[in-house]
């Protein structure tokens, strides 16, 4: 036996299942002079000051930042992890693994900050800012003799608990990474 289809009504035309929409973010992001009025005004106890780099400096108690890069995304990120530094009340560190230590501490403060002021912190930045400090931690502590890892001793020391080889560091963590056996 023969089957039929059945008789479909004719096509109309489809109407578009879709609007423009324009979605405004829920959080806006302070443009940086505003952001840079709000600090001042959150934080009265400390300097906002403009330098030729971003940093906190415990004694004077300020933060200074790059005029020409507190415009940029990555700038507001540096002042906020800066300012972190500062209400951490980080002033100085005795071992390399502890400034290692004082910087997550600073980047998870300036998470906190991000928050605040409505800023999206980038987790893969501050990973890369990490991996400075722990590219830095590792090329000194690498043995010269063996090059097994090793234990620091004091702020300019290391010991090789491997081969027992003993080198000085300087102090600088921006300057290449000397390591002179003794």
């Amino acid at each position: 036996m023969l089957q039929i289809p059945p008789i479909l009504p004719a096509k109309r035309p489809m109407k578009p299942l879709f609007m423009d929409v324009t979605i405004m973010p829920a959080k806006s992001t302070p443009r940086p002079p505003q952001l840079l009025l709000k600090l001042r005004a959150d934080y009265p106890e400390l300097s906002f000051v403009e330098s030729g780099q971003f940093a906190w400096h415990a004694g004077k108690k300020h933060v200074s930042y790059q005029k020409e890069r507190i415009e940029e995304e990555r700038g507001v990120w540096a002042i906020l992890h800066e300012l972190g530094h500062a209400l951490l009340a980080h002033t100085d560190y005795e071992s390399d693994i502890e400034l290692l230590q004082i910087e997550v501490a600073a980047w998870e403060k300036a998470h906190e900050l991000a928050k605040k002021y409505r800023v999206r912190l980038d987790q893969d930045y501050v990973e890369d800012c990490l991996d400075s400090y722990r590219d830095w931690l590792h090329v000194r502590a690498t043995c010269p003799t063996c090059y097994g890892r090793s234990l620091q001793t004091d702020r300019h020391t290391y010991s090789c608990h491997n081969c027992g080889a003993i080198w000085h560091v300087t102090r600088s963590r921006l300057c290449r990474p000397y390591r002179r056996k003794r």
